[in-house]
Parts: C-alpha cells; structure tokens; sequence
C-alpha cells in the first residue's frame, strides 16, 4: 500500500529542515534534495519501527 506524506522543507541556517508533519519526523541536509532523501529514510525507519498501524487517519 502507498502512503503519501507531507514534507515542509524550510532553510534553517545552515541547513535545509525536512519534516513530516503526518509523523512528526524530522531530518536535514545540506541541500533541498539531501533534506528530502534523509527525510525519506527517516521516514521509512519510522514506518519499520512502528508500523502501519500508528498511522494518523487523514493519510492516504
């Protein structure tokens, strides 16, 4: 099953701050792109961890 997430990537000197706001998961880098990769496998780690069944509803 694909899930979508939503990803706010803001410029937090000097570092680009990924966040999940679904999942509360944060990551960074040092580019935009770096920020979305680490912010994917971050999020991938999550889902490992704690599963599909702690998902919040409004995902889909």
């Amino acid at each position: 099953m694909l899930k979508k997430f939503t990803a706010i990537i803001t410029k937090e000197e000097p570092w680009y701050v990924a966040r999940c706001v679904e999942l509360g998961v944060v990551s960074q880098g040092k580019t935009i792109a770096e920020a979305r990769a680490n912010l994917k496998e971050a999020v991938e780690l999550w889902l490992e961890s704690f599963g599909t069944d702690e998902l919040p509803e409004s995902t889909g």
